[in-house]
C-alpha cells in the first residue's frame, strides 16, 4: 500500500472551517483508508491507501467532507515518494535559512514553465520563490506576517484554477518522519 499525505486547505485557522482531529481521522477510516495519522491541527494527514488515482481519490475526500461538514476543504495529496523528492531538490538546502521562514506551497495541479516564471516573479527581495511545477518554495527572511507574496500568489493560482495549500519546512519534515512510520 503507498503512503500518501493528505493537505487540507484552510482548515482550523481563525477558527473557521472547524474539524476536530478525531473526527478526521474516522472520516478517511470510514473511506477505507488506513492509519490515519493527523500532524497538527491544520489538516495534515498521512495515511496508507491501495488508490492509485490521487486526483480521483482528493475529489472523494473533497466531496466526503463537504457532505460530513458542509464546507469545502481542498485536499491536495502526495505521496511520500513524492514528499521525499521534494525534500531533496529543496532550492534551499545549500544554505542556513530557518526552516519556520520556509514555506512549500503544494499545488493541486501542474504549473507550465510560463506560468511558474510568472508567479516566481511576484517576488520581490529579500523573499525568494522557486517553482518545481508541482511547488512553489518560498523563503520569507523577515516572516510571512507583513508579506503580499502569499496573497498575490493565491491570486494568481485561482486564474489558473490551481489550488495551494502552504505548510511550513518543519510541518513538511515531520509528515515525512510519520510517513516513514507507515511504510512497510
Amino acid at each position: 500500500m503507498a503512503v500518501i499525505v493528505s493537505l487540507l486547505r484552510g482548515i482550523n485557522v481563525g477558527g473557521n472551517r472547524k474539524i476536530k482531529m478525531d473526527d478526521l481521522r474516522a472520516l478517511y477510516e470510514s473511506l477505507g483508508l488506513h492509519n490515519p495519522k493527523t500532524y497538527i491541527q491544520s489538516g495534515n494527514v498521512v495515511f496508507q491507501a491501495g488508490q492509485k488515482d490521487l486526483g480521483k481519490l482528493a475529489l472523494s475526500l473533497n466531496a466526503s467532507i463537504e457532505r460530513t461538514y458542509g464546507f469545502r476543504a481542498d485536499a491536495v495529496l502526495r505521496t511520500l515518494t513524492d514528499l521525499k523528492a521534494m525534500h531533496t531538490a529543496n532550492p534551499f538546502a545549500a544554505r542556513p535559512v530557518d526552516p519556520a521562514k520556509n514555506l512549500v506551497i503544494f499545488l493541486s495541479g501542474q504549473l507550465t514553465p510560463e506560468h511558474a516564471a510568472t508567479v516566481c516573479g511576484l517576488c520581490l527581495a529579500p523573499e525568494e520563490i522557486h517553482s518545481d511545477g508541482r511547488h512553489l518554495h518560498c523563503h520569507f527572511p523577515n516572516g510571512m506576517g507583513q508579506s503580499k507574496l502569499p496573497m498575490a500568489i493565491d491570486k494568481n493560482l485561482k486564474k489558473l484554477n490551481i489550488i495551494g495549500t502552504a505548510r511550513n519546512w518543519n510541518t513538511v519534515l515531520k509528515l515525512i518522519e510519520i510517513g516513514e512510520t507507515l511504510e512497510t
